[in-house]
C-alpha cells in the first residue's frame, strides 16, 4: 500500500513545511488541517490516503501542543479523561463511516467540505464573556462537544481546533487560553483515534506522513509555547489573521 504514490523527496520535503506551519497556527487558534488536507491532496494523494495520512503526522502536533498545555497548568483535569474519551469514541465513529465512501465520491465531497468549513471557520468568533453553567449542565455540554467534533475531526477534520475554543468559550463559558488548552485533549484524542483505526486499513503513507509528523511536533511545540505566553489577546489576534487568510484563499480558489 505504501507504493500507492512515489512523492518527490522535495515535495514531501514541502509538506513537512506545511505542516510545521499547520501545527504552530492549530496550536493556537485551530484551522491547520485547511492547510494540510489541501496540500496533500494538491501531492495528487487519492482521497483516503490523505486523511490517514494527514492523521498520522497531526497526532504529532495536537500531542505535543497537549503537553505543553498540561505543563502550563491550562488543562482542566477534571474534564480531562471526560473530555479524552469522548473525543476518542466520536472519531471513531467518524472514521469508520469514512473508510465506507467509495473514493470516486470522497474527493469531491472533501472539496465541497474544504468550502464548508472555511466559511464556518470565518463566520464564528470565541467570544468571551458567556456565563459558565453550573456543573452538571457543563458536564452534558462538554460530552457533547467531545463527542460531536470528535466525530467530525475523524469524518473530515480541518477547522477542528477552532470549532472547539468557539464550543468551549460558547458553550462552557471558558477562557481563551483555557478553551485552547482544552481543545487539545479532545484534538489529540480524535486524531489518535482516527490514525490508529486508519493505520490499521493500510491508508497511513508513512513515508510522507513521519516527516510531516515531526514538522507538526515542531510547529506544535512552538505554537502553544507562543500561546502560553502571549495569552488571550494572541490567541485573538490568530485566530483573526487565519479567518483573513482563509477568506482570501477561498475567494481565490472561487474565482479560479
Amino acid at each position: 500500500m505504501e507504493s500507492v504514490v512515489d512523492l518527490p523527496v522535495l515535495t514531501i520535503a514541502g509538506l513537512a513545511g506545511v505542516a510545521a506551519c499547520a501545527g504552530f497556527i492549530d496550536a493556537i487558534a485551530g484551522g491547520g488541517g485547511l492547510l494540510t488536507v489541501p496540500a496533500l491532496l494538491s501531492a495528487g494523494l487519492p482521497a483516503h490516503f490523505v486523511f490517514g495520512t494527514n492523521k498520522g503526522a497531526a497526532v504529532f502536533g495536537s500531542g505535543a501542543a497537549l503537553w505543553r498545555f498540561w505543563r502550563a497548568r491550562l488543562v482542566d483535569p477534571s474534564q480531562f479523561s471526560r473530555l479524552f474519551r469522548w473525543g476518542f469514541i466520536g472519531s471513531l465513529v467518524g472514521a469508520a463511516g469514512l473508510l465506507l465512501l467509495d473514493p470516486k465520491v470522497l474527493k469531491p465531497l472533501v472539496l465541497v467540505l474544504l468550502v464548508v468549513a472555511g466559511v464556518l471557520v470565518t463566520v464564528l468568533r470565541p467570544k468571551e464573556g458567556t456565563a459558565v453553567p453550573a456543573p452538571d449542565v457543563a458536564a452534558r455540554r462538554a460530552l457533547l462537544l467531545a463527542l460531536t467534533i470528535g466525530a467530525y475531526d475523524g469524518f473530515f477534520g480541518p477547522g477542528t481546533g477552532t470549532f472547539l475554543i468557539v464550543g468551549f468559550v460558547g458553550l462552557l463559558g471558558a477562557s481563551l487560553p483555557s478553551a485552547t488548552a482544552n481543545a487539545k485533549v479532545v484534538n489529540f484524542a480524535s486524531n489518535l483515534a482516527a490514525m490508529l483505526l486508519l493505520a490499521a486499513r493500510g491508508v497511513v503513507l508513512w513515508k510522507v506522513s513521519l516527516p510531516m509528523a515531526l514538522g507538526q511536533f515542531i510547529g506544535g511545540t512552538l505554537g502553544a509555547q507562543v500561546a502560553v505566553k502571549g495569552g488571550a489577546r494572541l490567541i485573538r489576534l490568530v485566530v483573526l489573521g487565519v479567518v483573513v487568510s482563509l477568506v482570501a484563499k477561498l475567494g481565490y480558489e472561487l474565482r479560479s
